[in-house]
Order: C-alpha cells, then sequence, then structure tokens
C-alpha cells in the first residue's frame, strides 16, 4: 500500500480508474487502497462528483454501525459516438461509458463515395441517433471511428488507402471534430475490432489476434492487453504476406498475396469467372449456405491459406487467442475448420497448447465497441480525468 506521501501523485483520476471496476467503494476502502489519507479521499471525490463522473449509490454499506456512503462511476453522465466504416458497409453506434449500446444503425455506404460525402452522411446519422436517445452535443465525449485502410493513429489522416480514393491524407479527425465538437480519434477498422474483441474476451487475455476476412484481409494485434499499430501504424497488414502457391495479382501491385486468394473479393470474383453471380463477401456466403459446393470449396481452402500465413505469426509471436471477424467469418465452421488445420499442423506444439482460435464474440459489433473503447479509454485516462477536474 502507498503511503500518504507517495499517494499525494494518486489523483482524482486513479480514483475513478479504482470506481471503473462497477464495485461501489466507501471513503475508507479508496483510502485504503490508495494510501491517502480520508480527507484527501474526500476532496478528490467531491471533485469528481462536481464533474457527475461519480454518484453515491443508494445503498449504503454497513459494517456493524452506521452506515457509510459508497461511490460508483457514473457510466451515463457521457455518451460515445462510435462509427466502423467498411469497403461497402457502415456501422454506427451512440454508446455509454459502460460500453452499453443505446442505439444503433447499419447502412450501405462505398467508402469510394469520398471522404466529405462518406463524413457528411456520418454527421447527420449521429445527430439524428442523439435525438433519439434523449442526448446532445454537449453529452458526447468523444467520437471513435475505424477507417478500411491504413491510418497514421497520431493524426488520424488516413495513408494511401488502396480503396479509399479522395482520402489520402484527408483530415478526418479535425473535420468531424468542427462538426460534433468533441474529441475524434482515428483507427484502421481491424484495429478497433480488436479493441472491442479484447474488451468482450475480458482482461485474463494478454496476447490476441483479430483476423478480418472481408473484401480484403487485416490483422489486429493486442499484446500485454495493449493494441500493437507498430512505428507508422502499420502492423498487422497480413493482407499483403505472400502466399508461395500462388501468383495471383493483388490490387497493391504485387503478386501472390493473402488478400489476392483468400479474401471476399477474390472469392467472389472466382466465382463470377465461373459464372455465378456473387459481387461481395456476402454473397459468397449467402452462396455456401445455400448449399454451392464451390463456394462452400473456395471458402474452405480461403481458411487454409488464412491458416497458412497465421501459423508464422503464431510461431513468432506466440498468442493465447485468435478470432476470425468479417463477413467471411458467417461462414463458421467451413471457415474456421480450414483455418485450424493449417495452423495446428505447422505451428510449434508450445504455441498451440493452449491457443483458442474461435469466430468473433461480437459480430458486426465488434468494430462499434472497440471504437468505443478507444474513446473511453483516451477520455478516462488518469492523467487526462485530473485535468478535467482541475479545470
Amino acid at each position: 500500500m502507498p503511503s500518504e506521501a507517495n499517494g499525494q501523485s494518486i489523483g482524482a483520476g486513479a480514483l475513478l480508474a479504482i470506481l471503473r471496476d462497477g464495485q461501489a467503494r466507501t471513503r475508507a476502502e479508496l483510502a485504503q487502497l490508495t494510501g491517502l489519507a480520508r480527507s484527501t479521499v474526500s476532496q478528490r471525490l467531491d471533485a469528481l462528483m462536481s464533474h457527475r463522473w461519480v454518484v453515491t449509490t443508494e445503498d449504503a454499506i454497513s459494517s456493524g454501525g452506521r452506515p457509510a456512503a459508497a461511490f460508483a462511476f457514473n457510466e451515463n453522465v457521457r455518451v460515445v459516438l462510435a462509427a466502423d466504416l467498411g469497403a461497402t458497409h457502415a456501422r454506427l453506434a451512440v454508446i455509454d461509458l459502460g460500453m452499453s449500446v443505446l442505439a444503433e444503425r447499419a447502412e450501405e455506404l462505398p467508402i469510394d463515395r469520398g471522404p466529405e460525402a462518406t463524413l457528411d452522411w456520418l454527421v447527420a446519422a449521429f445527430q439524428e441517433m442523439l435525438a433519439e436517445t434523449g442526448r446532445d452535443q454537449t453529452q458526447v465525449c468523444g467520437v471513435g471511428v475505424g477507417l478500411p485502410g491504413p491510418v497514421e493513429h497520431a493524426s488520424g489522416r488516413p495513408v494511401n488507402p488502396p480503396i479509399m480514393p479522395g482520402w489520402d491524407d484527408f483530415p478526418v479527425p479535425e473535420w468531424l471534430g468542427e462538426r460534433l465538437g468533441a474529441p475524434v480519434l482515428v483507427d484502421n477498422d481491424v484495429n478497433i475490432m480488436a479493441l472491442g474483441e479484447h474488451w468482450a474476451a475480458g482482461p485474463e487475455v494478454d496476447h490476441l489476434i483479430f483476423i478480418k476476412i472481408g473484401t480484403g484481409i487485416g490483422c489486429g494485434i493486442i499484446s500485454d492487453r495493449r493494441l500493437h499499430r507498430g512505428a507508422q501504424g502499420a502492423a498487422g497488414d497480413v493482407g499483403h504476406i505472400r502466399v508461395p502457391s500462388s501468383d495471383a495479382l493483388c490490387r497493391c501491385g504485387n503478386i501472390g498475396c493473402l488478400e489476392a486468394v483468400a479474401s471476399g473479393a477474390s472469392m467472389a470474383a472466382a466465382l463470377r469467372a465461373a459464372g455465378v453471380e456473387a459481387q461481395g463477401s456476402r454473397d459468397v456466403v449467402a452462396l455456401m449456405r445455400a448449399g454451392d459446393t464451390r463456394a462452400a470449396r473456395l471458402i474452405r481452402q480461403a481458411g487454409r491459406e488464412v491458416g497458412g500465413v497465421m501459423a508464422s505469426i503464431v510461431n513468432f509471436f506466440n498468442p493465447s487467442v485468435i478470432v476470425l471477424g468479417g463477413d467471411i467469418a458467417e461462414a463458421g465452421e467451413q471457415v474456421l475448420a480450414g483455418v485450424r488445420e493449417t495452423i495446428y499442423s505447422r505451428s510449434l506444439p508450445l504455441a498451440t497448447q493452449h491457443l483458442t482460435i474461435r469466430a468473433s464474440e461480437l459480430g458486426d459489433r465488434a468494430g462499434v465497441i472497440g471504437a468505443a473503447v478507444m474513446i473511453v479509454e483516451y477520455v478516462l485516462a488518469p492523467e487526462t480525468i485530473d485535468q478535467t477536474v482541475t479545470g
């Protein structure tokens, strides 16, 4: 337990971090946990309550004498606006600080229509959703956005995104921030999905890999419970790892990329070449479910190809959980079986001894939940809260 002298560095934000676990605590419990004097705890609780980050609970806690007041994190004090923009569709949500979805919307929205048209729609949709929930922009603490391409996280700007014409270096955070009046954080869509799945998996999972198999293929990496973005935000771009057995031309200009042989777009193209109508990932899965053996065979082989690349990553990174998401993951065991088959046959036994390979728990919501997690961790960081309560 820290001493009172050391405890002076424990500000209001640290108290809030303790209370965010959902357990109501008294002043005495907080003093014991932090090493602060009860008078200091009271002072910092008062600061948090003045900003409504903390509320008193209805049920006081008794230890045999007079019941002591208990305090809890106020999950309803602010809301987060979350957007997961894919290549062809978008999902939006208004989410409280406890990760409860208050309003949600999904639309077909091609990202290649350009940044201003897309973001104009985004702002209008968010304003409508806030009205549905009885909230307004003053209650928005932040906006989280996922984009289907490389993003420099520090600036929030897309960097040469291959399927997003007109988006390169577009100032997404500034553009949205001016119109929504809140901080805006932007990241690659697969990264925010990884954040969402890690939140759903729980704090006991330290190392997790999220693979999205949709129009393209991407990977989000959770290392030691933190998202790993790499030096320029390009970590996890497994879709452009070379598959030795393929000479297919990839949209990036290279030959034999994983994305060129195992993505939803490549499978749809293969089906069209065989005379089967399929425009994208969802059509491929729908055909499989309708009993089309060609679609089922393509999906199973795509799983094997993804598993081959992931086997190298399992040996290198040694995750405890691999999660499959995206439209093709909706194929269920067809794609999972292919991924498992190759990973277990090509990875070291020690690396796979306790490895779990499963489908996404959150499904289509992974992106918006992850975008909300990104904002909440930023807004409620102890240093940020300390600055907020001191003006």
